[in-house]
């Protein structure tokens, strides 16, 4: 089954091509309030249309939105943004309330937003809260562009939600699925960021529960709290002394390639292609995200 898809903050249209790979759904709204960035919807999904502001949406979602499965958003980041003054709610391009009446309105199946790795400590705990209280489980992740192979590392927030107010339909899922599965067990394998349980069958963790000692700190599962203020710990790379394409004792890993040319010349519309693809959504990542949506649907 196709989805009808609804991006707002559409940018130049990662997230519907991203679930065009998967498979996932078809746009059926688009919402940007960049022209260039129109232009470019326009070039790549010529019959669907382009609405220019979130908050005139907000204003009268059931008269000016189609029903939709699936609604996305890239929310400017600038209100959270460890580049910015970090205003937050203060600050006049934070919309994620127009956003949430959006889905108020519309309550589609399924949402996913993105944003800046600031916004885990500054506003997430509102957007969790708003969508739980209308019934929707939410999953925060933190997935870098580095993660599809990119050269580069863009730490990104997307958070998962799913609407849960159905539940006779989503038991039904889950009961077809164990049904399916006939009776085979999973078990997470070690450091699977997935689990949530330890192996509480294990003989070493018996033996220090017989003891009346801890159980052993390998056996937990770590966890790094989204919410949390304190950044994870980044992997340790070794600094090469050679000079290469950047700074002198910065390891060849973060060099970039030296064939990337310094001056652009002859390339149209470039301020414009720079500040879409800086906002722009890494489309390999919704892809994957739309992919994990299709299998438990």
């Amino acid at each position: 089954m196709i989805l009808k898809h609804v991006d707002l903050c559409s940018g130049i249209g990662g997230f519907a091509l991203g679930f065009d790979w998967a498979k996932l759904s078809k746009p059926v709204l688009f919402c940007d309030i960049e022209p260039w960035s129109r232009q470019i919807l326009k070039k790549h999904w010529p019959d669907v249309p382009i609405a220019t502001d979130v908050k005139e949406l907000a204003n009268d979602p059931n008269g000016l939105i189609p029903d939709c499965d699936i609604l996305t958003a890239g929310y400017p980041c600038q209100p959270f943004s460890q580049a910015g003054k970090r205003r937050g709610s203060e600050d006049d391009r934070h919309i994620w309330p127009h956003i949430f009446s959006i889905v108020k309105a519309k309550r589609p199946s399924w949402c996913v937003f993105e944003n800046v790795y600031g916004h885990v400590t500054l506003g997430l705990n509102e957007v969790l809260s708003d969508l739980e209280r209308e019934s929707y489980a939410t999953r925060p992740f933190v997935v870098p562009a580095c993660a599809t192979d990119a050269p580069h590392r863009r730490d990104r927030l997307w958070i998962i939600c799913r609407n849960v107010a159905d539940t006779d339909i989503i038991n039904r899922r889950a009961v077809k699925k164990s049904k399916q599965s006939k009776g085979q067990t999973w078990r997470q394998s070690p450091g699977n960021s997935s689990s949530d349980v330890a192996d509480a069958q294990s003989k070493r963790v018996q033996r220090h529960r017989a003891s009346g000692q801890q159980k052993p700190q390998s056996y937990a599962r770590e966890k790094v709290s989204l919410c949390s203020s304190e950044r994870p710990r980044a992997t340790t790379w070794n600094v090469e002394p050679p000079v290469g394409g950047m700074v002198n004792g910065i390891s060849t890993w973060l060099d970039e390639p030296g064939d990337i040319p310094r001056v652009s010349t002859g390339v149209p519309h470039r301020a414009q292609r720079l500040r879409g693809l800086g906002n722009a959504i890494v489309p390999q990542i919704a892809m994957r995200i739309g992919q994990t949506i299709k299998e438990v649907m």
